[in-house]
């Protein structure tokens, strides 16, 4: 991930999303998987081309963890205790068709956290090709674990529906 320091430091704030029940009153707020895929792909795609696939990479997990910041800042409660945090966290993205969160580990002396996603909005049902591809979702992950810690987390994908699991699977650390 880039330089954490210079991310908290971005022009993005919550209420640049606007008013989405004003603007789509008869649509609503809903839209299909298939069309976010489609952004977030050829997007990857675009940058990956002009960028290269690393550096590419590094722009979707700095992308997601200022989301994940915001998220975690104006639609989360980060003042429960672990356990019923992740239990919110939980029935938020799954109301939000996001995934269906678990957390696995969680060693309070150091940190360590093991979170799984099924039905993961990035890649659930996505053809095995052998390369883990919720870069995104490693930095949302840090930006929420940050915002409700207080430390700085690095999160990796360890298994992905395109790598030919049944579900993704994150490990978060605390960065020294």
């Amino acid at each position: 991930m880039g330089d954490i320091d210079n991310l908290e430091k971005r022009p993005f704030a919550w209420d640049l999303l606007g008013d989405i029940e004003l603007g789509r009153g008869a649509l609503g707020s809903e839209m299909p998987v298939v069309l976010y895929r489609l952004l977030q792909f050829t997007l990857m795609d675009v940058l990956s081309e002009n960028f290269g696939l690393k550096k590419a990479n590094s722009f979707f997990r700095d992308a997601g963890y200022i989301a994940g910041k915001e998220f975690a800042e104006n639609a989360i409660n980060t003042n429960l205790p672990l356990n019923e945090f992740m239990e919110h966290l939980k029935n938020t993205l799954a109301s939000l068709k996001m995934g269906v969160l678990h957390m696995e580990h969680f060693d309070a002396d150091s940190g360590e956290i093991i979170l799984s996603v099924a039905e993961d909005l990035d890649c659930s049902g996505l053809p095995t090709t052998g390369e883990a591809v919720c870069v995104y979702d490693e930095g949302l992950l840090a930006g929420l674990l940050h915002v409700y810690t207080g430390k700085k987390y690095n999160v990796q994908e360890i298994d992905c529906w395109a790598t030919g699991d049944s579900l993704c699977r994150f490990r978060g650390v605390v960065q020294d």
